[in-house]
């Protein structure tokens, strides 16, 4: 039996294979993690909108690449194409690799054609966060909107992405939605590919 309980050795780290590795962080580290982030932003701007931007802008660097570390994975390095391909991969797949579960739902909006939305009933990010009454509409669900944004963007499929809070019957805290409102450019190359 020969190489049986030998470990290779690789030469280049380059050629060393990417492992899955443990697939679960902490939830009280990721927490910690995310309560500073938020507090971070916080001291750093003047209103709700700039710190909701902000946790955007880092929610997409996160998007990014997680996209590309998902293509080489699972998909041998190939990107959707069409416009319903990428949603599901992003409420299935995307969903599952961040928060270990597909998200609630997805729906297409009913006003606007290029509108679609991703609901989550108790979205992770805002699950521990207490939000102050002087800051009244902050989401931290921006964060997830941009990573959403930064998926999108790096599949080519540019589009405006934010979160939002959906009161529900029943249910203590608000859902919360992530509202995707499509370039035109993207429309418009889905109805060519018909």
């Amino acid at each position: 039996m020969i190489g049986v309980g030998k470990i290779k050795q690789y030469s280049n780290i380059l050629e060393k294979p990417l492992s899955k590795g443990k697939q679960e962080v902490s939830l009280s580290a990721f927490a910690f993690l995310f309560s500073e982030l938020v507090q971070y932003n916080q001291t750093r701007v003047d209103n709700i909108a700039e710190l909701e931007r902000r946790l955007e802008d880092a929610g997409y660097a996160v998007g990014a690449r997680v996209l590309e570390l998902l293509c080489h994975r699972d998909k041998g390095n190939r990107r959707e194409t069409r416009l319903l391909g990428i949603l599901s991969f992003v409420h299935s797949t995307v969903w599952k690799v961040l928060f270990g579960k597909v998200a609630d739902s997805l729906e297409k909006g009913t006003e606007h054609e290029d509108e679609y939305m991703i609901s989550e009933k108790d979205l992770l990010v805002n699950k521990y966060i207490s939000i102050p009454k002087d800051m009244g509409t902050f989401n931290c669900g921006a964060f997830v909107a941009g990573i959403v944004r930064g998926v999108l963007d790096g599949a080519g499929f540019p589009a405006v992405v934010t979160a939002h809070f959906v009161p529900m019957e029943g249910l203590q805290r608000p859902r919360t939605t992530i509202l995707i409102k499509f370039a035109e450019e993207v429309l418009q190359r889905e109805a060519r590919l018909g």
